[in-house]
């Protein structure tokens, strides 16, 4: 087949100098307001922009600034809803700051492929997030530079951190307290709760909060049952709690562990809420189609990949100091799977 004819490449920042008559530094002052160039060179240069219909873009943006304009994150996972959700924030907020995204997947935790990864993305230029919800994300973070910008994506710290930890989190533990609150105030005796891995050897905040809400209470505090990430660990975990008549509430560390726990449940012959309620965390997009819909507790992970990122962009702009410490609020959602035990009786949850 013959074609005739080509395709017009876009025009770059060397063709608007190349018609202007000026250098490309030149350019990149104009394109970004620069107060030392003369108005005639600027007037020059827009009317060479506009008649080469020239784009601004991320290449342009990092001439002007002597900065690479991109951030690479580290992260152990791309498809959990959590971790999926921080990078839709972060590619959302680096795109409207015309910065380009780079993703480095650790495989492992292993000192050394840790630290091949955190390399690589140092040798990228700009700055780094790490998303470390996991030992090898943990890992990272603590193995980055430090002259190297980094952001880190954490578990709730125990403690406020000092202004040299510029670390961005979503309050979990408050997160599980409020979920397991709101299930004792239904009237079950305790809750048990099917655990998420913790990042560290440490109690995880959500293991802390739901533990926090059954002392106060005065409730029975059964031992976690620890888990996976995903449907299958949840099942699992149902089905060894279903075989238990005392157990009338159960909290999941995420909303998928709840799926595979809600199945279990069913094919055990117990009822969701009439025998056992159940209670996510997350609230992933799935929860509310759900039969029945999940109680869960709503964390803005998007908005803490856009904090993060923002943090990140104020160190790499110096625009910003690093001291705080942006927190995403949980919000509980009350759906068809939380109600009260059978021939319980509601009660007010204590002050």
């Amino acid at each position: 087949m013959n074609v005739t004819g080509h395709t017009r490449r876009p025009a770059s920042i060397r063709d608007v100098a190349t018609a202007a008559g000026v250098s490309y530094q030149t350019v990149s002052r104009v394109i970004n307001g620069h107060p030392s160039v003369k108005p005639t060179t600027r007037d020059r240069v827009l009317a060479a922009i506009d008649e080469l219909g020239f784009r601004r873009n991320a290449t342009a943006l990092a001439l002007a600034s002597g900065r690479t304009r991109a951030v690479t994150v580290l992260t152990a996972n791309t498809t959990h809803y959590g971790y999926a959700s921080i990078l839709r924030g972060v590619e959302e907020a680096a795109r409207a700051a015309s910065y380009a995204v780079g993703i480095g997947v650790l495989e492992s935790a292993d000192e050394t492929a840790v630290a091949a990864e955190v390399q690589r993305a140092a040798d990228a230029g700009g700055g780094l997030i790490v998303i470390a919800y996991d030992p090898a994300g943990v890992a990272a973070l603590g193995a980055v530079p430090a002259e190297l910008p980094v952001v880190g994506v954490v578990e709730t710290p125990a403690s406020p951190p000092g202004g040299d930890r510029p670390w961005v989190w979503a309050d979990d533990r408050e997160a599980a307290y409020q979920a397991t609150r709101h299930l004792l105030a239904l009237g079950h005796e305790t809750v048990h709760y099917v655990a998420i891995p913790s990042s560290t050897r440490r109690t995880s905040a959500r293991t802390a909060g739901w533990r926090q809400a059954l002392r106060e209470a005065g409730a029975p505090e059964p031992r976690p049952v620890q888990s996976s990430w995903g449907p299958a660990g949840g099942h699992a975990a149902g089905l060894r709690l279903a075989k238990d008549p005392a157990v009338t509430a159960i909290l999941c560390g995420n909303d998928d562990l709840a799926l595979g726990v809600l199945r279990a449940l069913h094919e055990s012959g117990r009822s969701v809420p009439g025998e056992v309620s159940v209670a996510g965390f997350d609230d992933a997009p799935h929860s509310a189609y759900l039969t029945p819909s999940l109680t869960t507790v709503r964390l803005d992970f998007t908005g803490l990949g856009r904090a993060a990122f923002a943090l990140l962009h104020g160190v790499l702009e110096e625009a910003v100091q690093v001291a705080p410490h942006p927190v995403s609020e949980p919000e509980l959602v009350v759906r068809e799977s939380s109600g009260p035990p059978p021939g319980g009786v509601q009660r007010r949850p204590p002050a």
